[in-house]
């Protein structure tokens, strides 16, 4: 049997169905699966069973209509018995409904929009905690046929990534705690406050067991990163310096990762790292805390107007942005300090 399985979107979003994959295959090995998603997510199904082969695509190679169905007429060479939509947006619902069409069997993804427009409405909020992506994935799975048990600890099983893949910035030592930070999101609703976050290393370098590495990505954040690590030997940037598969062997070595809900919490959940994530604009209810992360280890504000969006994408009602300018340093600390391991 053949399954097409078809998530593209961000970075984060795909990191979360690793996890369903990667269960999938090992439940199933007889089922041969292709992930189909864009080209850079690659390095996140490298370590997957040998019966997932992924596909990468350009989608600007196929545009419009007519380059959805050359697409599909691409994939449907691979005569596959399934496919797997865990995206549902214009151009999977496109592509699916051309297999649909041609006799193969289709399912997808419940997004649960009605129920967090509810968690996010301003004068009705429903606060209550929402499957999580990894629930509504297997879902999907479910109703092709093959219901899973998701069982899965790190991309790398019980070992670390390859320390090779990161000596440009780090080697690995016993002495110290490394402690990785990733403040930056792709919206302001998701992003930690400069002051928050230099008080955070500043409370960190404190103790010199710790050395402190930041991610991030774009010109602009490495920019704000080179400016906070300057003339501390105790940080690292990482930003611009690895690739992703750089940044994952990393991140499975360090002690405990500080993140916002973005897809840093999802890269490093993938490692089995602990992640001290920080809330802003959004909420854990919504179902995209990383996967086998605590909500205890979580940092956010109890404000009734939060969540007011799902994405972190909304301008704030308030203005003033207090479910982020209201947490402290102290907080994320006190959070980190739990974690780590405490031998001199």
């Amino acid at each position: 049997m053949k399954l097409l399985v078809i998530r593209f979107s961000a970075l984060g979003d795909v990191a979360m169905t690793v996890p369903v994959i990667d269960s999938l295959a090992r439940q199933y090995p007889d089922l041969s699966i292709t992930m189909l998603s864009k080209g850079f997510v690659a390095p996140l199904f490298v370590q997957m069973p040998d019966n997932v082969q992924f596909k990468g695509v350009n989608l600007n190679d196929y545009k419009g209509i007519g380059g959805l169905y050359r697409l599909y007429k691409e994939l449907k060479q691979e005569n596959f018995d399934g496919v797997a939509d865990i995206h549902d947006v214009l151009r999977t619902k496109v592509l699916r409904s051309f297999f649909r069409l041609s006799g193969v069997k289709t399912a997808h993804i419940d997004k649960g929009r009605k129920e967090k427009k509810a968690l996010c409405d301003s004068k009705d909020k429903k606060l209550k905690q929402l499957k999580t992506s990894f629930e509504r994935y297997a879902e999907v799975f479910k109703a092709l046929g093959w219901p899973i048990n998701i069982n899965f600890k790190s991309i790398f099983g019980i070992e670390k990534g390859d320390a090779s893949l990161f000596k440009a910035v780090a080697t690995p030592t016993t002495k110290q705690r490394w402690i990785g930070i990733a403040p930056f999101a792709t919206h302001k609703g998701k992003i930690l406050p400069l002051a928050t976050t230099t008080e955070v290393i500043q409370l960190l370098c404190k103790d010199d067991r710790n050395h402190l590495y930041l991610f991030g990505g774009g010109e602009q954040e490495i920019q704000q990163l080179q400016a906070l690590a300057e003339g501390k030997s105790q940080v690292t940037v990482v930003a611009g310096q690895l690739k992703m598969s750089g940044e994952l062997a990393l991140m499975s070595h360090l002690d405990v990762m500080v993140s916002m809900d973005s897809a840093n919490m999802h890269l490093a959940s993938l490692v089995g790292t602990p992640v001290v994530s920080v809330w802003g604009a959004t909420h854990p209810y919504a179902g995209f805390m990383g996967w086998g992360q605590s909500e205890q280890l979580a940092v956010q504000t109890a404000l009734n107007c939060r969540p007011c969006s799902i994405f972190g994408n909304k301008p704030c009602a308030r203005g003033d942005y207090a479910c982020l300018n209201n947490l402290t340093a102290q907080e994320i600390v006190s959070k980190v300090e739990s974690t780590l391991p405490h031998e001199p």
